[in-house]
């Protein structure tokens, strides 16, 4: 076996595994309305949402397992595998995973089946940690090293929440990343901020979990250099904006994908999502959620990436296919 096909083979073998195949101090805020922070990029959301549709016959394609096939971009999952080594599965586990069974039997609800073994996981610290009522909206750029440090927080606390793709050469009131908390009346502006202001408004009580449980996010340096390394073998996705992208891609209704920050089955939907600057909805489902049940009730199984566009009304599994989908939706033809 090369050298290459070796590297190839075991960083498929953590992704299988991560996705379930295989076995204080006080937060600065600003406090400003949402509506006043992009008057010009984002103005055209107050008006007539524009009219989309998907391909004339088009057919969402049948789930099929989660597998490496003869038709998978050996090298594009490789990549997208080494940028979930590299941040040692972060995000893969809510803070406080657990294994409840071995031998779950109530089939209507999620398992990780092996064999004779099904599997049940959740949090031990999240029951009793506050939710949001009302949905965060993250202003995020998909390369950038601070704000993969928000997106995999948002995660490990299985909070649901909204983006705003920003580029490069997008002027905006405050530097990447910024989020905006409705239920706060607050933004709050910089990494280390919105996470400290994630964890003491929605995070569970300090004393129910080891805080080192956080290094990978909370060691700054080790965060940003590993981010950025696996965002340069990524080619820097969503640093700019795809040139053919539709120009009234930031107006359309928020597009919801299901996932989890450092699945390479969902990396490639998230990033072409941020390169043609649709808003999305990220339903967080790292391991022990509670919204891998929510998946199980409302498509009968468990399987990301998933999308929900309400713009056309497609629903669809399948990660090449969604991308493609959205290619053809989200351009312009010229």
């Amino acid at each position: 076996m090369t050298p290459i096909r070796l590297c190839i083979t075991i960083a498929s073998s953590c992704a299988l595994l991560v996705n379930g195949l295989l076995p204080t101090t006080p937060i600065k805020t600003r406090r400003q309305s949402s509506l006043h922070l992009f008057p010009d990029l984002f103005s055209k959301q107050q008006q007539q949402l524009p009219r989309v549709q998907a391909p004339s016959n088009f057919v969402p394609p049948e789930p099929k397992p989660l597998a490496i096939t003869e038709g998978t971009d050996l090298k594009e999952f490789a990549t997208a595998s080494a940028g979930l080594a590299l941040r040692l599965a972060t995000g893969a586990f809510v803070l406080g995973w657990k294994v409840d069974s071995v031998f779950f039997d109530d089939e209507s609800r999620y398992a990780l089946k092996l064999g004779p073994i099904r599997l049940r996981d959740s949090s031990s610290v999240l029951d009793d940690a506050a939710r949001p009522s009302r949905t965060l909206m993250l202003y995020d750029r998909e390369s950038s090293p601070s704000c993969k440090r928000v997106r995999e927080m948002l995660n490990l606390l299985d909070i649901t929440y909204e983006v705003r793709p920003c580029f490069e050469d997008t002027e905006t009131e405050y530097p990447v990343p910024f989020l905006v908390d409705p239920n706060a009346d607050s933004t709050i502006v910089g990494d280390d901020d919105i996470i400290g202001h994630l964890l003491q408004k929605y995070g569970p009580n300090p004393d129910l979990f080891d805080r080192k449980a956080l290094w990978p996010i909370e060691f700054r340096a080790f965060a940003l250099i590993t981010a950025q390394i696996a965002s340069a073998l990524r080619g820097n996705p969503g640093k700019t904006q795809q040139p053919n992208a539709r120009p009234d891609n930031a107006s359309m209704k928020p597009i919801e994908i299901w996932g989890y920050e450092c699945s390479p089955f969902v990396r490639p939907v998230k990033e072409k999502l941020a390169e043609l600057g649709l808003p999305h909805r990220v339903v967080s489902c790292s391991r022990g959620s509670k919204n891998r049940d929510v998946m199980v009730e409302r498509t009968g199984r468990f399987q990301v990436p998933f999308i929900v566009d309400e713009n056309t009304g497609i629903e669809m599994f399948e990660g090449p296919e969604i991308v493609d989908y959205l290619e053809a939706v989200y351009t312009t033809k010229e």
